[in-house]
């Protein structure tokens, strides 16, 4: 079986604009893929198109084999789809809402009733089911989008920004569901949060200007950092010229960056030449020369750092 995810060559414009500018990615059954980059990097669009809710200009999409341009209809009966701002007809209840989403869906009698049951209990509804959706608060209308996409358990799962609004706890819930239903279905996630690529996918696709700039898995993309395995040293002021002069001599080390800190704390961080493994050369040359420190501790690569340095800076991106 091909993958259940295949964008080809997607291209979308909006007059001049070119929001996607041929992007391509396949994503199989168990893969929880992280879909970053900036504003109006072409993320929601990529998405739409995927969905089948936007044509692209040009390439094409396939769902567990099925063409969306071909037939689209069952093509999209194997996506759940939970879309930025999740959406809902406010003066229906979550009860209400789900049974009608199950009826769309083709649903009746104990399957209806089976299906909405376990929706509500993955995405922690029991408390709010018969209040209008317009009452409910952000955490809330998200997780009643959320219910309404996994409802058909599909073999394709496209969120949006599904944790926004939610409080901690709701989104640890929310992350674990995602890992248990990667067991049977294709994930994308798209978020400006990049935590949760840390947190939850196996996979972080970066793009920018409608192209993608980086494709793996999130430890790779973190050990794009150039700070990756630096070695932060705290140190008492007094002692701190010998300590920097030290670790500048290692020669797995590749520079020292100085920074002052509160109650004549020094932090002393030793960047890694080539993001090497540095600790043990630090601590062995600190235990040579006996001075005293007061914490050692290694720096891995921070997300935003390299979402910094592979994007672009400028505030001229357009925004579709």
């Amino acid at each position: 079986m091909s993958s259940y995810v295949a964008l080809t060559d997607l291209v979308k414009r909006f007059g001049t604009l070119v929001a996607v500018d041929g992007i391509s990615l396949e994503v199989d059954r168990g893969e929880v893929l992280g879909f970053i980059g900036p504003n109006g990097a072409g993320k929601s669009t990529t998405m739409k198109m995927a969905t089948g809710y936007w044509i692209p200009d040009a390439g094409s999409v396939e769902i567990c084999g099925v063409s969306m341009r071909a037939s689209e209809k069952e093509a999209k009966r194997r996506i759940g789809y939970l879309p930025e701002g999740a959406p809902a007809y406010g003066d229906m209840t979550p009860a209400g809402f789900l049974k009608f989403i199950s009826e769309v869906r083709g649903y009746s009698g104990r399957e209806r009733r089976r299906r909405i049951d376990l929706a509500v209990a993955r995405a922690e509804l029991g408390g709010v089911l018969h209040q209008r959706i317009e009452t409910l608060s952000k955490g809330f209308k998200r997780r009643v989008g959320l219910a309404q996409a996994i409802l058909h358990e599909p073999e394709v799962l496209i969120l949006d920004e599904p944790t926004d609004g939610l409080d901690p706890n709701q989104k640890h819930h929310v992350r674990t569901l995602i890992t248990e239903m990667a067991r049977n279905s294709a994930i994308i996630i798209s978020t400006h949060i990049l935590e949760e690529v840390e947190a939850v996918c196996s996979r972080a696709v970066l793009i920018d200007r409608g192209r993608v700039v980086f494709d793996g898995t999130p430890p790779v993309l973190q050990a794009r950092d150039r700070r990756h395995n630096s070695v932060v040293v705290r140190i008492e002021a007094p002692v701190a010229p010998e300590a920097e002069k030290l670790l500048g001599s290692i020669a797995s080390v590749s520079e020292v960056e100085h920074a002052d800190g509160a109650n004549g704390i020094v932090t002393l961080t030793a960047v890694a030449r080539d993001s090497r493994t540095i600790a043990t050369d630090v601590a062995e040359a600190i235990a040579r020369s006996g001075i005293r420190v007061e914490e050692i501790t290694i720096q891995p690569g921070q997300l935003e750092r390299v979402f910094r340095e592979l994007t672009t800076s400028d505030t001229s991106r357009g925004h579709a």
